[in-house]
């Protein structure tokens, strides 16, 4: 039976969204099987055709909050694994994850993720990160693909050869560019859409091998 969407003071398009988003299929199962969002989905996916994540890695998350790739991430590496995740804003805590709040830019808590790395290489890099967007283009695009170069150059200070990422991208303006920047750096750079990333949303997501 469809949820109604009640609240008068809702735009048209706010109810479209909540009523889509109430009736969305990924919703009812990350709800059902207890992931923080729909997103999961999307990184089982891309693991299940890339089948870059395995037991006893190490593996970082970028712009990791709710928590739903960790959720991921974290269960696939297992106890023997490590999965370090950061976020600015605050992530409640997951079972085989080391949450780091700051931002990564930042020296010391660039540190922090490191000093939890130690001397084990960092086997993959996760980033789900998106801008908070306005619904223009010409604010959203550029800010996201910002979050991607920082995302890449991240994942280039830290992974050895033959570490991945795992990028989320916002296709459009800059995006083309940022991929021919990325080629010479590393070995292999493909393109995945899941199913549960709608058909009309712009996201892609990029799996680069160094």
């Amino acid at each position: 039976m469809a949820t109604r969407i009640t609240n008068k003071n809702l735009s048209i398009s706010s109810k479209n969204w909540m009523r889509e988003h109430l009736d969305d299929h990924y919703v009812h199962l990350a709800q059902k099987e207890g992931y923080r969002a729909r997103a999961a989905y999307k990184l089982l996916e891309i693991n299940e055709k890339t089948q870059l994540l395995k037991k006893g890695m190490t593996v970082v998350d970028l712009g990791s909050a709710p928590g739903s790739w960790s959720q991921v991430a974290g269960k696939i590496v297992g106890e023997n694994g490590i999965l370090i995740a950061s976020d600015i804003l605050p992530m409640d805590r997951l079972e085989n994850v080391t949450f780091i709040q700051g931002d990564f830019r930042e020296e010391s808590v660039f540190a922090q993720l490191m000093q939890e790395v130690g001397n084990r290489s960092v086997d993959v890099v996760l980033s789900d990160m998106a801008p908070n967007t306005t619904g223009h283009k010409a604010v959203d695009q550029p800010r996201m693909v910002y979050l991607c170069e920082l995302a890449v150059d991240f994942a280039l200070k830290v992974l050895p050869e033959g570490g991945s990422l795992i990028m989320k991208v916002f296709q459009g303006e800059g995006t083309a560019q940022l991929r021919s920047q990325m080629q010479p750096q590393f070995a292999k750079v493909r393109s995945i859409k899941p199913a549960a990333s709608r058909a009309r949303s712009k996201e892609m997501f990029w799996v680069a091998t160094k």
